[in-house]
């Protein structure tokens, strides 16, 4: 009898362990991340997030299009929860096509005003998290050995010299080209933007995925010159790279690099993150720590002294909104692949 019962009494404490397992496995909250910054800011950013919060995290890595595209197409069931990095005109088109939801983060306060104002204009769909001037870099010693002047101004790149020497990506896959893009026809005004950007076209040796390839192709001198965001250019230059990097004479644009909660599941745990990425803490990590010289929205995170100096260019006042919404996107999108890519060299 007492063998009976203390069989009996070690089955149902497997029993109660076995239905227990599936109550301890849903206890831990989870998060799926799609990630447009650089792959080690999103690496090192989610381990320091799953430490410090003890939710588990799937991270994918992919360009800011790419992105768009996926949430996109996912939106009838949504593998995502948050979307973090790439310019603020993507997040904005997100925003007003539905997939994704508003979060006023209680770390708002600690912002930029210039981040404020970006979150207040997306109706909370969308939160800043650094700040990135659009610029032209060029590798010294590339443009030293094939006696090739080193350019100023955005007029300089359609020199007849520079031909197969420029590179820049896509704006359809990237949201750094779609930043230029938009930045010129804010700047010169679209037909005139439009007609810069046949006659560069020449000169253009690829159109990249992704916005950071023309960077790496610059500093390992694949390229005498590329189109991209300066700090990601002054990366290469801190670590030994013969790049030199400059705001265009004329004018420039920025990215305003963004946060959002995709519309989704784990709404809860995607809120904790946001307010995560939010911080000084998560920005100095991702940043200053990282050699990443874009300008973080927290105030209290570090700037270092290395990152291009806003004060010392010609900033547009760059219409997020207007060139973030799905009508203006798509049309100048569409208006850039027949005109601008599908021209003859």
């Amino acid at each position: 009898m007492r063998l009976s019962l203390a069989g009996s009494l070690a089955g149902l404490a497997l029993a109660a362990s076995v239905c227990a397992a599936p109550f301890a496995a849903q206890a831990q909250e989870q998060l799926t991340i799609y990630c447009s910054i650089l792959e080690e800011q999103c690496r090192v950013g989610v381990a320091a997030f799953e430490k410090a919060s003890g939710i588990k995290v799937t991270m994918v890595r992919k360009s800011t299009g790419e992105t768009l595209a996926q949430i996109r197409a996912e939106a009838s069931n949504p593998r995502a929860d948050v979307w973090w990095g790439g310019p603020g005109d993507s997040h904005i088109q997100a925003a007003e096509e539905g997939l994704t939801v508003a979060h006023n983060s209680p770390v708002l306060p600690e912002l930029y005003d210039w981040a404020q104002r970006f979150a207040e204009q997306s109706g909370h769909r969308a939160t800043a998290t650094y700040l990135g001037a659009l610029g032209i870099g060029y590798n010294t010693d590339v443009l030293k050995s094939r006696n090739l002047p080193e350019p100023k101004c955005w007029a300089d790149l359609l020199d007849p010299k520079f031909r197969d020497e420029v590179q820049i990506s896509d704006p359809n896959s990237s949201g750094t080209a779609y930043v230029f893009l938009a930045s010129l026809v804010q700047l010169m005004g679209e037909d005139k933007a439009f007609d810069y950007m046949k006659s560069l076209h020449k000169n253009v040796n690829q159109y990249t995925k992704s916005g950071a390839a023309p960077v790496k192709a610059v500093a390992l001198g694949e390229t005498a010159i590329g189109i991209a965001f300066m700090h990601d250019m002054v990366t290469m230059i801190v670590d030994g790279a013969p790049v030199k990097t400059i705001a265009p004479c004329e004018g420039t644009g920025y990215e305003t690099g963004s946060v959002s909660i995709v519309k989704g599941k784990n709404q809860d745990a995607a809120k904790k993150f946001v307010d995560w990425a939010l911080s000084a803490e998560a920005q100095k990590l991702v940043g200053a720590d990282q050699k990443i010289y874009s300008i973080p929205s927290n105030k209290n995170a570090p700037i270092s002294e290395k990152a291009p100096k806003l004060s010392e260019m010609k900033l547009i006042n760059y219409d997020t909104v207007k060139y973030g919404s799905v009508a203006e996107r798509t049309r100048l999108l569409k208006k850039w692949d027949a005109e601008v890519k599908s021209a003859p060299k």
